[in-house]
């Protein structure tokens, strides 16, 4: 339990103003109760970042744009039946994002956290269990190995990055976790072009179609940003993805 004293200085007595405001300029309209999660939740992010590296954006204003806006954004490229009770898996979630975000204002998403470090997948753990989010499973390990388990492969309609990484290892591992008819959104900044232009191959080997790169633009959140968004077309052949560290020191081309 977290006490007054370990309470960082976020709010006075104001809502999320900054997290209001950008997720009302993608259509998101949160509930108090949502805000008020929100605010535990960056409460919890910081007492639990002083003895584990989870982030390094603690300021309340950057962490409302930075972590929880950017988190939202991928609720652009998603169905409303995919955030409204669809099964969606984050993979690479480290702190949460942007899962945990888009179940806060999507409550009955069932939502499924990748984790590979053990000491985030605890964090995660303990997140859920103190927002009281249900339908939340957090699973520590590599995407490459959890991606073969039975119930997880091509069993989701939804699959989410917002890891640092090229597309096509960004795609290895999340397509095929996606059930035909699903999708992939992968967060990217900056000048992507030439990488999706490398990544296209990747992609339709392993069953999916890049669809579009979606550009964000949102209140309070600077930069170049973009959701690759990839269909699920045809089932992922069996070999995908390849045994754990594989992906990134060998991309498909």
């Amino acid at each position: 339990m977290i006490t007054i004293a370990e309470m960082p200085a976020v709010v006075d007595s104001d809502a999320p103003t900054l997290l209001l405001e950008g997720a009302e300029s993608l259509g998101i309209r949160l509930t108090d109760a949502a805000a008020r999660g929100f605010a535990r939740y960056y409460a919890e992010l910081v007492r639990w970042n002083r003895r584990v590296n989870l982030t390094a954006i603690t300021e309340w204003d950057a962490a409302q744009t930075l972590h929880f806006v950017d988190s939202l954004t991928a609720a652009a490229a998603f169905p409303q039946a995919a955030l409204e009770g669809g099964r969606v898996v984050d993979v690479g979630s480290g702190a949460g994002f942007p899962g945990i975000p888009l179940k806060l204002a999507y409550p009955s998403m069932r939502l499924a956290l990748i984790e590979a470090r053990g000491k985030r997948a605890a964090f995660l753990r303990e997140i859920c269990d103190t927002l009281g989010l249900r339908d939340v499973e957090v699973h520590a390990g590599r995407a490459e190995t959890l991606a073969h388990e039975p119930d997880m492969r091509e069993g989701f309609d939804a699959a989410l990055a917002r890891a640092v990484g090229d597309t096509a290892v960004l795609a290895e591992l999340t397509v095929p976790f996606v059930r035909v008819g699903g999708l992939a959104a992968l967060h990217k900044k900056g000048d992507i072009a030439a990488e999706i232009d490398r990544a296209e191959g990747a992609i339709g080997a392993l069953g999916g179609r890049l669809r579009e790169v979606k550009r964000v633009a949102v209140a309070h959140l600077d930069g170049d940003r973009a959701l690759v968004v990839i269909d699920k077309v045809g089932a992922t052949p069996s070999k995908f993805p390849r045994r754990p560290g594989m992906p990134a020191k060998r991309p498909l081309s």
